[in-house]
């Protein structure tokens, strides 16, 4: 195999910045079950954390603000219904409004100490300044890179979701 500039392959496979990042997010995945075991999923609980900080938004801004496709999250919210953790309420045109029950919010509430050793554990081999860094960098690579959800379009969503005007 050639390993000239100009072959494509020359670049070593922990250089390429997708699967530097696939790898990141198994990682991420695996150390949240082995804080929470396998009863929940990182995406689960995203969906837990939204509905309770926004209680009520319906199943289409839900999916909006996770980042998830709707028939995904329609699928997910099904199966969070038949734990008992979150309440799905028909609305008009088809529609569903989403709220978490009392046993989701224990649920949620047994998982937020969890989740912050967890990612305090995981950043903890960068210094803080790095920790920092890497957030904001993280942060601007998924906001410049999310059709779906771009920074001002995100902020606005969650104003309206939570009632609040944009200024």
């Amino acid at each position: 195999m050639s390993t000239t500039a100009d072959n494509p392959l020359s670049i070593e496979l922990y250089d390429e910045p997708g699967h530097l990042i696939r790898r990141a997010q198994q990682i991420a995945v695996s150390k949240f079950h082995e804080v929470h075991g396998r009863h929940v999923t990182p995406i689960q609980y995203a969906i837990l954390r939204t509905l309770h900080e926004t209680p009520g938004i319906d199943q289409v801004t839900l999916a909006q603000l996770i980042a998830l496709d709707t028939s995904t999250t329609a699928d997910i919210a099904a199966r969070l219904e038949s734990k008992g953790w979150i309440l799905r309420e028909v609305l008009p045109r088809r529609q569903r409004r989403l709220s978490l029950t009392p046993a989701g919010e224990e649920v949620l509430l047994e998982l937020r100490p969890g989740v912050d050793v967890m990612y305090r554990g995981m950043m903890s081999s960068l210094e803080p300044v790095e920790q920092k860094e890497f957030m904001r960098l993280l942060r601007k690579f998924v906001h410049l890179h999310d059709s779906q959800n771009r920074p001002e379009d995100h902020e606005a969503r969650t104003a309206r979701v939570r009632g609040k005007t944009r200024a």
